[in-house]
């Protein structure tokens, strides 16, 4: 099975795009290469006095040269008016590093407001302690997934990575304490993907983060890790998205094509999903770790893909565990054990 990744270069990789919503507010798409080989949309809205960047990019490489890049594009063809001093807001979709590490370079030119979600507060303005708590508890899930002790210390040490550099930033508002608007914008919290998740209506666009890509089914990881993640949250944040969409007519994600129906996205990533895991209850028809059904689901991955599988395999075998699907195999030695140990998870006499 491959590993659906925001991986790919746009093919207008270079290329500024246009869009307007049903009301006039104007949309502009700039794509940045938040990390080598991996490309981010930020997006830069005009609407009434407002102007807007949804998400800033990495931080991380060429990310903030092609931001500028974009936002000069943008005012010689478009509008003298843009530009990053003449920002208004700044609104995060959520707390992963390529759609937020570009806060700092921002900041030394905006006097912009930031919002963002209150569950990826921490991720903006106190990193080194989400890294901490976050690599502790990753390092357990790794060592009960069965990965031996250096192995281990080689997939922290490339989670943390790209995080090291990025400097904390002040946020000047949170979302539900906002009310989950701002004048013509409005939020949904969808936790899932990230804990502080959310989408943004503008009239009939929607601005969708990493909750829902055209293409491929975004990374999902167990709730052990960061609370408020995991695929049942993800689940129940796609059906809670359906009902509260109406009539978008657009949906712009934080990686890929524009999405033009997205009921049928939405019913196309809850196939994957149900796919990935009666996959992952037939493979745990026999006892296994968690590392060897990602080597059954994901074959060929390398560098930080091997960290995604296993946390995107942790994330289905947690879900089925949950639901009382799964039971775990060598329980007996798990309760003679005084420290983690490799838990070999087996599906029980239970249809799926």
């Amino acid at each position: 099975m491959k590993l659906n990744l925001a991986v790919s270069q746009p093919t207008t990789s270079q290329s500024v795009q246009f869009f307007e919503s049903e009301r006039g507010a104007r949309i502009f798409q700039i794509p940045v290469e938040a990390f080598p080989g991996f490309w981010v949309y930020i997006y830069l809205v005009l609407v009434d006095d407002y102007q807007v960047l949804i998400d800033t990019g990495s931080g991380f490489g060429v990310s903030n040269e092609h931001l500028a890049h974009g936002m000069e594009t943008v005012k010689l063809q478009y509008d003298p008016a843009v530009g990053l001093d003449h920002l208004t807001h700044i609104l995060i979709t959520h707390g992963h590093i390529d759609h937020f590490g570009g806060l700092p370079f921002i900041r030394a030119h905006s006097a912009a407001q930031v919002g963002v979600h209150e569950l990826d507060l921490r991720n903006l303005t106190n990193t080194e302690e989400r890294l901490a708590i976050v690599s502790l508890r990753l390092n357990r899930f790794l060592e009960e997934a069965g990965i031996r002790p250096q192995r281990r210390k080689e997939l922290i040490q490339i989670y943390k990575l790209t995080k090291l550099d990025y400097v904390p930033v002040p946020v000047d508002f949170t979302y539900e304490r906002i009310g989950m608007a701002l004048g013509p914008f409005e939020m949904l919290h969808v936790p899932g993907h990230c804990a502080g998740q959310v989408v943004i209506r503008l009239h009939d666009v929607l601005f969708s983060g990493d909750h829902v890509l055209a293409d491929i089914s975004p990374h999902q990881a167990p709730e052990r890790l960061v609370l408020n993640t995991g695929l049942g949250h993800y689940l129940d944040s796609l059906t809670n998205l359906e009902g509260w969409a109406g009539d978008i007519s657009l949906t712009l994600g934080g990686h890929n094509s524009p999405i033009l129906d997205l009921k049928t996205r939405l019913d196309e990533i809850r196939g994957v999903h149900h796919e990935r895991l009666a996959k992952v209850a037939a493979i745990l028809q026999e006892p296994h770790t968690v590392s060897e059904v990602s080597a059954r689901l994901f074959e060929h991955v390398h560098g930080y893909n091997v960290l995604l599988a296993l946390e995107e395999s942790g994330a289905h075998v947690e879900y089925l565990y949950q639901r009382g699907i799964l039971g775990i195999a060598n329980l007996d030695d798990l309760e003679a054990s005084d420290g983690p140990i490799p838990i070999y998870y087996q599906a029980l006499d239970m249809d799926f």
